[in-house]
């Protein structure tokens, strides 16, 4: 995909990790569209981007989501790409999670993206592309994380079977499952503290590797954990 010029829908816009892609993906030429929680962060980042088009959004209700792909349709006059950086976590022992708790974490980590982009693929031309920031608890559940692994892995499941499925309209569909990032999500946890855990990733290595990811039509990326770097396949 060229960026220049492309129509993206960043979703989680005011999140640490949605925020950078988003600027970074207007820095590349791109047109962006946000979304996201926190109505004056959205309008404050949509500014510094030159008055990109921003919408408020509730990501567990699905008129609400539906509500906001349509917005970012009529502002961009299309969509090329939509990127999904939306997450929540929760720590503690499996047998004591809390069962709206972990309801939480599976309507944010897994049924809202999965809401977005059922809405957001009608509008995706051939070229258009999917991402979605998964994490690396998708390939190794860890202790005390039980219910987050879960959330995660569900979503890059479902989006390894929608890349089949789309493959034939020509839209590539990018899985990204990063190792532990420092965003300060483990900060604003639904419950329990955070285990012992790695340094936080490069961020700006990470957002370069989406880019990269989107511009060459990538279906993953992961951690080398011989070389301690992302790798794109």
């Amino acid at each position: 995909m060229e960026l220049q010029g492309a129509r993206v829908l960043v979703a989680g816009a005011t999140g640490v990790l949605g925020g950078e892609l988003a600027r970074a993906l207007h820095d590349a030429g791109a047109r962006v569209a946000l979304t996201g929680r926190d109505g004056d962060r959205l309008q404050a980042l949509a500014a510094d981007l030159g008055g990109a088009p921003a919408e408020a959004v509730d990501a567990v209700d699905v008129g609400s989501v539906r509500a906001a792909v349509q917005a970012a349709v009529t502002a961009l006059g299309g969509l090329d790409a939509v990127v999904v950086a939306w997450g929540v976590v929760a720590f503690g022992p499996a047998a004591d999670a809390d069962d709206a708790v972990t309801e939480e974490l599976f309507a944010v980590n897994t049924l809202a993206p999965m809401s977005l982009v059922r809405a957001a693929l009608p509008h995706l031309p051939d070229g258009g592309a999917v991402v979605l920031l998964s994490a690396i608890v998708a390939d190794a559940p860890t202790l005390q994380m039980a219910e987050y692994s879960a959330s995660k892995a569900a979503l890059s499941a479902w989006a390894g079977v929608l890349r089949r499925e789309v493959r034939s309209r020509g839209v590539t569909v990018l899985d990204v499952r990063p190792p532990h990032i420092d965003t300060g999500l483990v900060d604003r946890a639904l419950a329990g503290e955070p285990p012992r855990l790695p340094a936080g990733h490069d961020r700006a290595e990470l957002v370069a590797a989406v880019l990269e990811g989107l511009r060459e039509g990538g279906r993953e990326i992961v951690l080398d954990p011989r070389e301690k770097r992302l790798v794109r396949r």
